[in-house]
């Protein structure tokens, strides 16, 4: 079947080439045509439709019929077409560079585990090759290609746009990229207090001087190199920095057009960091429209739906109220929860979230926006007993209400460590709360942030905000990792692809270096294992993730005011 089918669709894609050609007199409607011969490309390459509105079908080796999305291109190329890793599997670039370009080198490194694992090479691909591999299953140096690769039998004017598709998919650098820079920015939001603000680009500016400062490229070769590949080096694709700083005004209604005019002043290839205590959605929204990778902010609300581009640390405080919900449902079951929040657009998000994940679950609810000058005893019900439980979703600056208040004598106290993580509370009600915790336990996260903290000593860097400046150091680190490994490979898509491949493995390669660091400086002390160089016990993202820890404790104070688990690690 095979074999008869070959030469009608060779001889197809043939007619179709020089049909194009004959249109060569009509310049404006060939890039009218084309543009819609693209659009249909990309229907079937990344949603598995085909020209005639039908499912795309194909057949892997074992005769096996898939269709639609499970058939789409996308789902093992990915969308920048520079294919991906499935265990031992390596899945090869398809993008306009690999596949049609005979000029120019195309280096690709295939397997986040290992620095030596490239794409095999080949001559250029026609059009027609391409169509004869996709039907025969053999590249067009005659080796067949890997069994999972499905079999296409695609008519004329599919073939045709996909090819057009295919043709022009990462072909040219994203904005933010030249020859000897990347060019980055970082957001700030304006209700981040002053100090917090200095502590965060200290932090940040002096991790990426200390990343320029150890960089070499093709037109200044001089300095230390920091640890980079074999095939980085050879290729000489190292680039130094430019961070922008982005600082927003006004309300978060003006943040978008703000952003909008600043990149259209100066283009980046992605927002690495960033930090915000209210609302971030503006931010995330501007990233998603611009296809810039929103680099792990330090947020304490990202947006939880429709991401492609933005990589986050956690949910914040909706992860924290659910996992109240998940402690409440299933370990606590209390008669009621009463909700105390401040006039904050952040508190109220997080009390909505744990209502509405409480609400068909019998546990009564009642909930009170807090009053500032009074008292927190004398806002709370006067009914409360031993089988209620109270969560306060209030910042720092609220707990001033609990000076000459004495606590409720009920089940349990939570409170944010995300909101007011940074004050301690009163000594009288501390023996009664527990805090919602999405960190590594505090004795545990010393030894995972034991080079963070020889880095600031070094720079003379003070910790002033150690879970934001822990992020802000860790963001740098991981770009720069993840941009080495992508060679000259600079297409924003392939950025967020290498992340959700690399972390995980990342981060335990980088554990793993650390703990033996420790011991060649003869530290004492029970050897900690350890999974994180981060603030967090854990870092990883799958196809489609984005937020790379899941989980949080609930912890407690003990008798010295040290922070203590209350609960094994909580994955709502």
């Amino acid at each position: 079947m095979l074999e008869s089918y070959l030469p009608f669709l060779i001889s197809r894609s043939r007619c179709f080439v020089v049909s194009l050609a004959l249109l060569a007199c009509a310049p404006c409607q060939v890039w009218a045509d084309n543009a819609a011969l693209v659009e249909q490309g990309r229907l079937i390459y990344e949603k598995g439709i085909i020209g005639s509105g039908k499912q795309l079908e194909g057949w892997r080796a074992d005769n096996n019929k898939i269709a639609g999305n499970e058939a789409a291109c996308v789902s093992c190329h990915r969308p920048s077409g520079m294919g991906s890793v499935e265990g031992d599997i390596l899945v090869a670039p398809i993008t306009g560079n690999y596949l049609f370009n005979p000029d120019k080198v195309q280096l690709a490194n295939m397997d986040p585990r290992s620095g030596k694992k490239f794409n095999q090479t080949h001559p250029a691909y026609t059009e027609a090759s391409l169509a004869t591999t996709l039907v025969s299953g053999m590249d067009n140096q005659g080796r067949t290609l890997f069994p999972l690769m499905p079999r296409y039998y695609l008519a004329t004017n599919d073939m045709a746009a996909l090819s057009a598709y295919l043709k022009q998919l990462s072909i040219a650098w994203s904005p933010g990229v030249d020859t000897e820079t990347l060019h980055l920015a970082t957001v700030i939001t304006p209700e981040v207090e002053p100090e917090r603000r200095k502590a965060f680009l200290d932090t940040l500016h002096t991790a990426v001087k200390h990343k320029n400062g150890n960089t070499s490229t093709a037109a200044n070769k001089k300095g230390r190199r920091h640890m980079t590949s074999a095939a980085e080096m050879v290729l000489g694709t190292e680039r130094k920095w430019d961070l922008q700083v982005w600082e927003l005004q006004g309300t978060p209604d003006t943040w978008n057009a703000q952003l909008t005019e600043k990149y259209k002043s100066h283009p980046v290839f992605a927002v690495v960091s960033g930090v915000s205590n209210a609302d971030w959605e503006p931010v995330h929204d501007f990233c998603e429209s611009n296809h810039v990778p929103g680099w792990f902010p330090s947020v304490i609300l990202p947006v939880t739906t429709g991401s492609f581009y933005s990589l986050y640390f956690s949910k914040g405080v909706i992860l924290e109220a659910e996992v109240l919900a998940n402690q409440l449902k299933q370990v606590v079951k209390p008669k009621r929860l009463v909700q105390i929040f401040s006039n904050d657009p952040v508190a109220k998000v997080a009390a909505k979230n744990l209502r509405d994940a409480l609400a068909k679950t019998g546990i009564a609810l009642e909930e009170r926006v807090v009053k500032e000058g009074v008292a927190i005893s004398a806002q709370l019900p006067g009914d409360l007993t031993n089988k209620d439980v109270v969560m306060f979703w209030l910042r720092d600056n609220d707990l001033i209400n609990f000076d000459n208040s004495l606590p409720p004598k009920v089940k349990a106290l939570y409170f944010s460590s995300e909101l007011a993580g940074r004050t301690l509370l009163p000594e009288a009600w501390r023996q009664n709360a527990q805090l919602l915790y999405p960190y590594q336990l505090p004795d545990q996260r010393q030894s995972n942030l034991t080079n963070f903290h020889a880095w600031l000593a070094m720079n003379k860097l003070p910790i002033v905000d150690e879970s934001l400046q822990a992020e802000a150091f860790f963001a740098v680190e991981f770009l720069t990792e993840t941009v080495s490994e992508m060679l000259d490979n600079l297409y924003r898509d392939y950025l967020v692809e290498r992340a959700e491949a690399m972390l995980s493995r990342s981060e335990s390669i980088k554990s793993e270096q650390q703990v033996r660091e420790r011991q060649i400086r003869g530290k004492t002390g029970p050897l900690i294992q350890q999974h994180s160089t981060s603030i967090y016990p854990h870092l990883g993202l799958g196809i489609g993730q984005r937020f790379a820890s899941k989980g949080a404790y609930l912890v407690h104070y003990d008798k010295d005011a040290k922070l203590q688990a209350k609960s094994d690690w909580i994955v709502p």
